[in-house]
């Protein structure tokens, strides 16, 4: 991601630290950054009463004589930071500092972008499946109350930025692992609505969000639907493909007087967003990508730790993926039944760790994700 145009909204969340960092010292320049930062929009609410003197004061910050990292690979040396109302303004070597900017000399120390996670539910409440008894009837259309589609784990209408809440206690952990950032949405359903980017900060909601609708998300997991269809995999597949069908004959029907469907209907304003595709395993990896191929689509598939195995079939999709950054933990083998159990799923375990290597070496276009990573890890 590239920060050289004065209107880019990369994160304030950077690390800079010293030549040579040692643990300590990165610790310490990194949170004194977050701090700084974390107060950089309390001015912007401007929306909300204020209890107190209103600060009109733009909040502006220069972080001088930097190496700063634009991207992974790319670096601009003795530049210039600034920082207004808590975005980055510009970045270079020749950036004009306005009056009254409070500047910090860095002395050289270097100035990271902080990771961002492409796949998370931060700060969105859990969706829980609705109790139903052995003796019901099936349930063969939603029971949602609305001009909505007719089955409940299609839902493109879902959009996270409704229901965000900050987390303050996840937001703090993902900063610890060098997370600023993060595209969150729910993760229930086969069409699962849109995901919105949101800063882990300690703001409130309204100036934590970075982009209201980010990305449309899809999975083959009907999630908490309670209806019967779809109950397989194959069943999940010859639905979402019958959405693109009847999303295809809405587009041309709906103009013409046809019925009024809320589902259809944003599902269509969605296609123009980047489509992510929660793929549980490999195998659905390349389900997915017949899908993508046969309606026109790009899916950014996000792996589950097993890509290694099919690291050829899954290059030639020709597709993007998120792949996670955790690893499994080794399998307690004290009783006979553990032995069994673990006998043909050693070799995940030992090669779990070198998953993204595997992926790397050929050239795979990927991008990890946090996924509940561990402190030591």
């Amino acid at each position: 991601m590239s920060c050289e145009k004065s209107n880019n909204p990369m994160l304030v969340f950077c690390y800079f630290v010293p030549y040579k960092p040692t643990p300590t010292s990165m610790k310490h320049f990194f949170l004194l950054f977050i701090g700084l930062c974390s107060g950089l929009t309390a001015w912007a609410q401007s929306t909300f009463p204020v209890n107190g003197v209103y600060d009109k004061r733009e909040g502006l910050y220069a972080l001088t004589n930097a190496t700063i990292y634009t991207t992974y690979n790319q670096k601009i040396e003795k530049a210039t930071l600034l920082v207004r109302n808590g975005r980055v303004a510009a970045v270079g070597t020749s950036v004009s500092i306005p009056k009254g900017t409070v500047t910090i000399d860095l002395g050289g120390k270097f100035i990271y972008p902080s990771f961002i996670d492409p796949y998370t539910a931060y700060g969105l409440p859990e969706s829980a499946p609705k109790g139903r008894k052995w003796t019901d009837p099936p349930q063969m259309v939603s029971d949602k109350k609305g001009a909505y589609g007719w089955n409940q784990a299609i839902k493109p209408e879902t959009n996270a930025v409704e229901s965000f809440s900050p987390d303050d206690k996840a937001a703090k952990t993902m900063r610890g692992q060098g997370f600023g950032a993060v595209l969150t949405h729910y993760q229930d359903g086969i069409a699962r609505g849109t995901g919105t980017v949101v800063v882990l900060g300690s703001e409130a909601a309204q100036e934590s969000i970075l982009k209201d609708r980010a990305a449309a998300c899809y999975s083959l997991n009907k999630g908490a639907s309670t209806q019967d269809y779809p109950d397989s995999e194959m069943g999940a597949i010859a639905l979402l493909r019958q959405t693109y069908l009847d999303a295809q004959w809405y587009a041309q029907a709906a103009p013409k007087g046809a019925e009024f469907n809320l589902s259809l209907d944003a599902w269509n304003k969605t296609q123009n967003l980047p489509q992510i595709f929660d793929a549980q395993d490999w195998l659905a990896a390349l389900h997915a990508d017949k899908i993508a191929d046969e309606f026109g689509v790009s899916y950014i598939i996000k792996g589950h730790g097993d890509e290694y195995q099919r690291a050829a079939e899954l290059k030639a999709t020709g597709a993007s993926f998120i792949i996670p950054l955790n690893f499994p933990d080794a399998y307690d083998v004290e009783t006979l039944r553990c032995k069994q159990c673990i006998f043909g799923r050693h070799e995940t375990l030992g090669i779990s760790p070198r998953q993204l290597s595997c992926i790397r070496k050929k050239r795979h276009q990927f991008c990890p994700y946090y996924c509940g990573l561990e402190r030591n890890q």
